[in-house]
C-alpha cells in the first residue's frame, strides 16, 4: 500500500487534533455549565431548608399545631407563596403548604429522607419541571419533614440554548481545523520545499552552490548544514577525482610523447644495430618510467576505492632493512652514494606490527627520492631506534633538502618542489602521497626533517612487539582508504 504524502498527513493529523479538541471543549463547557447550574439550585434549596429550620426553632417545641401553622403562614405566606414548599411534622399534619403545593394532590411520591440527610428528586408537575429536595430535620426532639422545590425551566432552557450553540458551532471548528491544518501543513514543509527546489538546481557543474539553513535552530536547520556538509564531501571528491584524471594524463602524456619521438626517429631511415640497440633502451627506460606511474596511480585509485587491503602482523626489522640494501645497493653504488645501516646490537629479533610489502614499498619511495636528490659522494643512512614500546624507522640522505614551506606539501599527489639550478624536478609527485597512504594504514604517520643544503629524514613510529608475543599477535586487515594526509608530514 502506497503511503500518504507528508503535507496530507500532517493535514490530517493537524485536523484530528483540532477537530477533537474543540468537541472535547464544547463537551466540557456544555458539562461545566450543567454541573454550575445544579450546584447553584442545590445550594438554593439547602438555604431554604436552613431558614426553615431556624424558624421552627423560634417557634419552638411546644407550640400547638394550630400556633405553628399560622406563624408559619405568617412568615411564608407572602414570601414562599409562588414557591414549592411544604412543611409536616411527625403526626403527618401540614404546618403550612405553599398556593403552588395546594393545588396537587397531597402525596408527590417524593421519596422518604432519613433523619438528617436530604433526598433531592426531579418530579414533573404539569408543564413545569421541579427539583425537589426533601429533609428530615429534628427540632427540639421533634421531628419536620420540609419538601421545597425550583423550577428547572429556565436551567433547562438555558442548556438547551447552550447545547444548541455548541452544535452550530461543531461544523465551523471543524471547518476551521480542516483549513488550519492545512495552513499549518503548508508553513511547516515551506522550508522542506525550498531545501529541495535549491537541491535539485544542484548538478555537477555547480557543486559549490549550498542549500539555504533555516533561521531556526530546529531539525530542518539541521538537516540543511548536514546536507551542506555532505555537498562539501562530495565536491571535494569531484575535484579530487578531476585532479586526479587531468594530472594524470598529463604525467602520462610525456613518457608517452618521449616513446613515440623515439620509435619515430628510429623509423625516419636504417639505423645500425648499435643505434637499434640504444634507442630501444631509451624506449625501455621509458617504458620503466610510466609502468612505475601507471603502478603508483593504480595503488592510489585502489587505496581511495577502500580496495587496498593492508595485513598487519609480526614484521622482522632488519630483515625488512636487508632486503631494502639489497635491491638499492646496485643503484646507489652506480650513482657513486654510500648506503649505511645503523640499528641497536640485540640477540632477539626486532619486530614491529606491520605489513611486511607495505614496509618494503614505504622504504622504497624514500630511497627512490634520496638516490635522486643525493649528489654523487653523498651517503644515505637506514637506522632504527627503540623507544618504550614504539620502534623509529627512519631513513636519512644527505642531498639537497627540502624547504619548510614544502614540508607539509610534498605529501600531497602530484606536488613536486619548484625545480631550482641545484634541484632537478624529477618523478611525477605520486610516491610520497602513496607514502602517507601507507603509514596511515599503519596507524602513523611520516614525519619529515629537512632543510635545503642539510639533508632530509624520514621516519615512523611502529609498535613493537617481543619475541614471546610473536605467536600470540594475530594478524588482521584495515580496509580503509586514505586520501588524507596527517597534517604533519
Amino acid at each position: 500500500m502506497r503511503a500518504l504524502p507528508i503535507r496530507l498527513r500532517l493535514t490530517s493529523w493537524y485536523f484530528v487534533m483540532f477537530a477533537t479538541a474543540g468537541l472535547l471543549l464544547s463537551l466540557t463547557s456544555w458539562w461545566m455549565l450543567r454541573h454550575t447550574l445544579d450546584a447553584t439550585i442545590g445550594q438554593d434549596l439547602q438555604e431554604r431548608v436552613d431558614d426553615i429550620r431556624v424558624q421552627l426553632s423560634q417557634i419552638g417545641s411546644n407550640a400547638s399545631p394550630h400556633g405553628a401553622q399560622e406563624k408559619l403562614s405568617a412568615i411564608y405566606q407572602e414570601r414562599d407563596d409562588g414557591k414549592w414548599l411544604q412543611i409536616v411534622d411527625e403526626d403527618g399534619r401540614v404546618l403550612f403548604r405553599s398556593a403552588r403545593m395546594g393545588s396537587l394532590r397531597d402525596s408527590l411520591g417524593l421519596p422518604r429522607p432519613f433523619r438528617g440527610n436530604g433526598v433531592i428528586a426531579d418530579v414533573r408537575l404539569e408543564t413545569h419541571a421541579v427539583r425537589f429536595l426533601c429533609v428530615a430535620v429534628d427540632v427540639g426532639g421533634h421531628i419536620f419533614r420540609i419538601e421545597t422545590g425550583i423550577s428547572m425551566t429556565k436551567p433547562h432552557a438555558l442548556l438547551r440554548r447552550f447545547g444548541l450553540g455548541l452544535l452550530l458551532l461543531t461544523p465551523l471548528v471543524v471547518i476551521l481545523s480542516a483549513a488550519g491544518g492545512h495552513l499549518m501543513s503548508r508553513k511547516a514543509l515551506a522550508p522542506v520545499g525550498l531545501i529541495a527546489h535549491e537541491a535539485r538546481r544542484i548538478t555537477d557543474r555547480n557543486l559549490k552552490n549550498r542549500l539555504p539553513v533555516p533561521a531556526g535552530n530546529d531539525e530542518l536547520s539541521h538537516l540543511s548544514i548536514t546536507l551542506n556538509h555532505m555537498l562539501t564531501r562530495i565536491d571535494s571528491g569531484f575535484r579530487s577525482v578531476r585532479d586526479f584524471t587531468a594530472n594524470a594524463s598529463h604525467e602520462l602524456r610525456t613518457p608517452l610523447a618521449r616513446l613515440r619521438a623515439e620509435v619515430e626517429i628510429a623509423l625516419l631511415r636504417t639505423r645500425s644495430a648499435a643505434e637499434y640497440r640504444q634507442a630501444l633502451e631509451h624506449v625501455h627506460e621509458d617504458a620503466l618510467d610510466m609502468s612505475g606511474l601507471v603502478e603508483n596511480l593504480l595503488s592510489l585509485a585502489r587505496a581511495e576505492a577502500g580496495r587496498e587491503t593492508t595485513v598487519l602482523s609480526a614484521v622482522d626489522v632488519e630483515s625488512l632493512i636487508d632486503s631494502g640494501v639489497k635491491e638499492w645497493s646496485p643503484i646507489a653504488e652506480s650513482l657513486g652514494i654510500r648506503l649505511l645501516v645503523h640499528t641497536s646490537k640485540r640477540e632477539d629479533p626486532l619486530l614491529v606490527l606491520g605489513d611486511r610489502l607495505s614496509l618494503l614499498r614505504l622504504l622504497r619511495i624514500w630511497l627512490d627520492n634520496a638516490c635522486k636528490f643525493t649528489p654523487a659522494g653523498g651517503t644515505i643512512t637506514f637506522s632504527t631506534l627503540e623507544e618504550a614500546d614504539e620502534v623509529l624507522l627512519a631513513v636519512e640522505d644527505t642531498g639537497i633538502g627540502i624547504a619548510p614551506e614544502h614540508h607539509t606539501r610534498v605529501f600531497e599527489r602530484f606536488y613536486r618542489v619548484p625545480a631550482t639550478s641545484s634541484r632537478p624536478n624529477g618523478g611525477a609527485g605520486l610516491g610520497l602521497s602513496l607514502a602517507a597512504w601507507i603509514a596511515e594504514q599503519h596507524r602513523t604517520r611520516i614525519v619529515l626533517e629537512s632543510a635545503p643544503g642539510r639533508g632530509s629524514r624520514f621516519h615512523v613510529r611502529l609498535p613493537a612487539i617481543t619475541t614471546d608475543r610473536n605467536a600470540s599477535v594475530p594478524p588482521f586487515s584495515f580496509l580503509k582508504s586514505a586520501t588524507a594526509v596527517p597534517s604533519e608530514r
